[in-house]
């Protein structure tokens, strides 16, 4: 049972910041309710931008595979922790541009299509910055060059700190915080900024960029300490789902305590929908 000052939370609520894996799918898997839940906010005049700290595949790898799962979006729609991370360093780094990446092809083009050089990761190609990101095709190889110029103190971001990624598959899948764990041990040094959630940056940018203030704007996700996390942090509206990560125990112990806990998006939905006043 929601409280009334949760429910009136969700009555302001003018967009919502989607996580996705974990909250509208799981690995490959789209959750039956996705789609309805997805018309409903379009019924009731509720934007929503898809968000994710998953930056192994670029913004238009995203909208292919959202249209596969059968959910046609465009890539305005779609915000990335590496996204994130080219913003930090338009602000920070805006001089460097010869970078090495720690990561898929499809990140590495995300930097390519913002104007960046993309080093080989392979030893005497020397960067200006090194880029840890979520890295589906990593080997020892690429790790050695990557903390050698960590090592030497080359600036060093990560885009994301989850330690693993979702997934419907019997596997464990490493993520960009266990990666740079790795680096931290080798070199005993830890990423200078890292970008991704729960850094506000990700929701900052969604107000700024649809005109909102904090309280109308709502972040929903199965992640306590990146999801709601952020949300906390931002002073935004932070609404946990349960087909995640998470659990309601994980609420109990957690210093980051979202305004609303349902057990999927769908709930979600239907309670947006009786708060204006329409049940359809």
């Amino acid at each position: 049972m929601l409280s009334s000052e949760a429910l009136a939370k969700l009555k302001r609520i003018k967009h919502l910041a989607l996580d996705m894996d974990g909250t509208i799918y799981k690995g490959t898997t789209l959750f039956p309710f996705t789609k309805r839940f997805l018309e409903g906010l379009t019924a009731i005049g509720v934007g929503y931008t898809f968000l994710t700290n998953n930056s192994s595949r670029s913004v238009s790898e995203y909208a292919e595979k959202l249209a596969k799962l059968g959910l046609k979006t465009s890539t305005e729609s779609i915000f990335t922790s590496a996204l994130a991370t080219l913003k930090y360093l338009e602000k920070i780094h805006p001089a460097s541009k010869r970078v090495m990446i720690l990561g898929t092809e499809g990140l590495k083009q995300e930097f390519r299509d913002a104007g960046y050089e993309v080093v080989p990761d392979e030893p005497g190609y020397e960067p200006e910055l090194v880029i840890v990101g979520f890295d589906t095709t990593l080997n020892y190889a690429k790790l050695t060059v990557a903390s050698y110029w960590i090592d030497q103190g080359k600036p060093y971001i990560a885009t994301h700190p989850d330690n693993i990624c979702p997934t419907d598959e019997k596997l464990v899948l490493v993520d960009c915080g266990a990666v740079c764990a790795a680096i931290e041990a080798a070199t005993g040094k830890t990423p200078e900024a890292v970008p991704g959630k729960p850094n506000a940056l990700m929701l900052e940018g969604l107000m700024a960029e649809h005109g909102l203030e904090k309280h109308e704007l709502g972040m929903v996700g199965d992640r306590l300490y990146t999801d709601i996390a952020m949300a906390y942090d931002c002073g935004s509206v932070g609404i946990l789902v349960l087909t995640g990560e998470a659990t309601l125990e994980d609420v109990d112990d957690s210093p980051f305590k979202p305004d609303a806990v349902f057990p999927s998006v769908k709930e979600l939905g239907e309670q947006l929908a009786l708060a204006r006043g329409n049940s359809n």
